[in-house]
């Protein structure tokens, strides 16, 4: 157990608080908790890589974060991941004119255990890139769900064909969420990113999200590890990897010293 009040704590927490996607997706969210989010993602410490929150607060988190190089995630085809590809595009640009600069999809997890007999997934996510553009696009494989190996690999590759930014796994919505033996799948699938493909050509980069129950030191210390162990040391940085949380800040913030006001919000990642 990592002690937060040691020095491995702090370096720790030092490393894990720029990675951070600071993330509440309640149902009551309004524009106070919105500005409580946001007031929360520049600290003393430093500030984290995202806010993640429904795409009908956009514009606000735009405004209250403007100059301070923390980036706007929303959601799309959330939580269920049973929208019409039509439907995910259409939110995905409404969401990127609102002020987006990241859209993390739901691929259609239910339809993964059928493939190739449903081409959902594909046509999912093919519809998000093209309408995400150069924007980054983290695919949530819902990892918790699929729970069979074979199942997170189909849905891997399915997300990495089509253009995946990042790899996350969970909606945060569902019972399991980040597990250390899905997260392997997907780390492993990132390391081959970096490695040519059969004819020698550059692929395209994909990072890491971890979403769903780290809550505290030890556990981002172990996804880290892992993503040393399986990347890399240096590999993990905002532009590879990030959690998906709101708990984990205070944890953070507890060990670097700074006072948390207990601001942790309820029912977030």
């Amino acid at each position: 157990m990592t002690d937060p009040q040691s020095q491995e704590g702090r370096e720790l927490a030092r490393r894990a608080l720029p990675l951070l996607d600071l993330t509440s997706l309640n149902e009551d969210e309004d524009e106070a908790t919105t500005d409580a989010l946001c007031a929360r993602a520049v600290t003393p410490a430093g500030r984290v890589a995202a806010v993640c929150l429904w795409p009908r607060f956009i514009p606000q988190a735009r405004e209250r974060l403007v100059g301070t190089g923390v980036r706007i995630a929303t959601v799309v085809n959330f939580p269920g991941g049973s929208l019409s590809p039509e439907r995910v595009a259409e939110q995905t640009a409404e969401a990127l004119a609102d002020g987006a600069d990241e859209i993390d999809v739901v691929i259609p997890y239910h339809s993964i255990m059928h493939y190739p007999h449903s081409t959902q997934p594909d046509e999912v996510l093919a519809a998000t890139r093209e309408a995400a553009g150069d924007a980054v696009m983290k695919v949530i494989l819902e990892t918790g769900s699929l729970a069979k190996p074979i199942f997170i690999e189909k849905a891997v590759e399915i997300a990495v064909r089509n253009g995946a930014d990042f790899l996350k796994t969970s909606t945060g919505k569902v019972q399991i969420g980040a597990t250390l033996g899905a997260a392997r799948i997907m780390l492993e699938a990132c390391r081959d990113s970096l490695l040519p493909d059969d004819d020698g050509n550059p692929r395209r980069p994909v990072g890491f999200k971890a979403s769903g129950g780290i809550r505290d030191l030890d556990g981002a210390r172990d996804y880290l590890a892992l993503a040393d162990k399986i990347c890399r040391p240096d590999w993990a940085t905002p532009a590879t990897f990030r959690f998906g949380a709101s708990g984990l800040l205070d944890a953070l913030l507890a060990a670097l010293g700074q006072d948390t006001g207990s601001t942790a919000a309820p029912g977030g990642y």
